[in-house]
């Protein structure tokens, strides 16, 4: 009976001196059962156990002093039930200032620390429950921009077909008015180099035709020809009735056909008549010089609209170039970060406004309205685990002390699209942070607080 009582007493007591090792935490306690020995937990020494915390160092880690402030390399371990443990450097310890939530770094000070541990714990977890909530709604209005996105990326890719097939009609049209041109000039220069060949020569027989035809019916009657024409050798006399029905081929009317093939060459050979106006000769190059300003009207005519047809075949391919550059950015796996495309959001810090234009460029514009360039859209940079947490603007206005500048942005969960914070830590270097739905991650509700609660 004795025997078993001794037994339970020395287990007590070891039990007890090993409850008396402070500043350890629960994962390293069996470094510190009672025993004759204590090994250093770098492995460098075995000593008493009984110099254990006995506020002396014996161990280059420190680790034979937990609970004081003897070892310079040592950490004190804060259990804070109720709020998040941390350790502490040794130094601290029994120092009069309270760092432990649980006051355990304060056991033999003059300080009269009050345990806060709960408090910081209620309002730690509700601020997580906060940003839980958050999360949840962000991820809702995550999904629903991802929607818009796939549906405007559709859209995008619908306006790029059309305008293909915009730009391929317009090629033909253009294809066909360089023809048309080409041929109006062609028909300008030969007019201009008089050798207009048949068609000007038919011009010119149907310019006397309609010089003869004083009422304009088609027809050349004996009263016409008597009043436009008259006898070579006798310009004075007028023609008989008989003259001009014989020149009339016979008939009292002409009709130009006929005209063409008779009384056409009766007139230009000029041995017998001719036409009464001493201009006529002048009236024939008037109406040379009608066609030669007509072929001109449409050689310019026809320049004007292969213009146009230009301008436009440009500017349908500008659109196809700028749509194009615009798809080929990366909008995230499922296109969620579509929707800031051609958006800007702006943050006014002191006498600065900063303005951010997602996959386009940031700006800072001073009081007096200068704006300078922070950067234009680069790429982004986030940790392989979430690549489009940050964004990296590059190549804006030189730096006075050299070299551009440059913005980075990180982007965080939350339910509102907007610029919170802007920050210059080293000259001409900027970081941004930039909440969005978008930014929010599933796996962010596995965090939260990973303490002995």
């Amino acid at each position: 009976m004795r025997f078993h009582i001794v037994i339970a007493a020395v287990f007590c007591c070891g039990f007890a001196d090993s409850r008396k090792i402070r500043g350890i935490s629960s994962s390293y306690k069996r470094f510190y059962r009672e025993r004759k020995s204590f090994l250093c937990i770098d492995g460098s020494k075995i000593i008493p156990f009984e110099q254990v915390n006995d506020d002396y160092c014996d161990c280059d880690d420190g680790s034979d002093e937990p609970g004081t402030s003897a070892c310079p390399r040592g950490r004190f371990y804060c259990t804070n039930l109720g709020f998040r443990p941390h350790y502490i450097p040794s130094s601290r310890v029994n120092d009069g200032i309270c760092d432990c939530c649980d006051a355990s770094d304060e056991y033999n000070s003059h300080a009269h620390c009050q345990n806060t541990c709960w408090n910081l714990g209620q309002r730690e977890r509700a601020y997580v429950e906060g940003q839980m909530r958050t999360l949840d709604e962000g991820l809702q209005l995550k999904q629903q921009l991802i929607e818009e996105g796939v549906l405007l990326w559709r859209e995008k890719q619908a306006q790029l077909r059309e305008l293909q097939q915009a730009a391929e009609d317009l090629q033909i049209k253009l294809e066909e008015h360089r023809r048309r041109k080409n041929e109006a000039e062609q028909t300008l220069k030969a007019l201009e180099a008089g050798d207009s060949g048949l068609r000007h020569h038919n011009n010119t027989i149907t310019s006397m035709f309609q010089l003869l035809d004083s009422n304009k019916d088609a027809r050349i009657t004996v009263d016409e020809l008597q009043a436009k024409v008259t006898v070579i050798h006798d310009e004075g006399r007028l023609l008989s009735e008989d003259e001009a029905v014989a020149l009339l081929g016979g008939a009292h009317q002409m009709d130009l056909t006929k005209f063409r093939h008779t009384l056409w060459d009766i007139l230009t050979k000029g041995d017998r008549v001719k036409i009464k106006d001493t201009h006529g000769s002048e009236d024939s190059t008037v109406g040379e010089d009608s066609h030669l300003k007509a072929a001109d009207r449409a050689a310019k005519w026809e320049a004007t609209n292969l213009k146009k047809v230009e301008e436009a075949y440009d500017t349908v391919n500008m659109e196809i170039s700028d749509l194009q550059k615009k798809l080929a950015i990366d909008y995230g796996t499922d296109w969620e970060f579509l929707f800031l495309n051609s958006q800007c959001y702006k943050l006014k810090v002191y006498e600065y406004t900063y303005t951010l234009c997602p996959f386009n460029q940031v700006t800072q514009e001073n009081t007096a309205g200068t704006q300078v360039s922070l950067g234009m859209w680069g790429m982004w940079a986030g940790a392989p685990k979430n690549h489009y947490s940050q964004m990296v603007y590059e190549n804006g206005e030189p730096c006075w002390q050299g070299g551009s500048r440059s913005a980075t942005v990180t982007l965080t969960c939350g339910t509102e699209t907007a610029l919170r914070s802007v920050k210059e830590p080293s000259k001409c270097q900027y970081i941004m942070d930039f909440q969005t739905p978008v930014a929010c991650q599933p796996v962010l509700k596995q965090r939260g607080i990973h303490s002995e609660l």
